[in-house]
């Protein structure tokens, strides 16, 4: 979505946005990328970097939001915005502990193949 907010508005595409928030979600171009490519490397960093991103993300946007969602909070129950965002972000939540658990678990495997000494089943 920032990648689209920013070829569609350029660098003003969140002008009207705090200058914290739009320094953030420029960087969350480079950011999501980054979190992306550890995730699919199955580096343990990944699910943790993810999820701070959304941390970060949702704060803002729920911030800057927060004054037309008390006012109008039906226009918030919509398939884009704050919603499918929040839904998103309790995602990536839930499933980075596992992740990097997971990813954890698999770079160890691979370590100890790689020293000779043996695997668990």
């Amino acid at each position: 979505m920032h990648a689209y907010d920013v070829v569609a508005g350029g660098l003003q595409a969140y002008a009207s946005w705090p200058l914290a928030s739009q320094v953030l979600f420029h960087a969350l171009l480079g950011l999501d990328l980054w979190a992306a490519v550890l995730v699919l490397r199955r580096r343990p960093t990944g699910p943790v970097l993810a999820a701070a991103i959304m941390a970060a993300d949702l704060t803002a946007n729920w911030w800057g939001n927060w004054g037309r969602l008390v006012r109008h909070p039906l226009d918030y129950l919509q398939p884009v915005g704050l919603l499918p965002m929040t839904l998103f972000g309790l995602f990536v939540f839930a499933t980075a502990a596992p992740l990097r658990r997971e990813f954890r678990s698999r770079d160890g495997e691979g370590a100890r193949a790689a020293s000779g000494r043996p695997c668990p089943p």
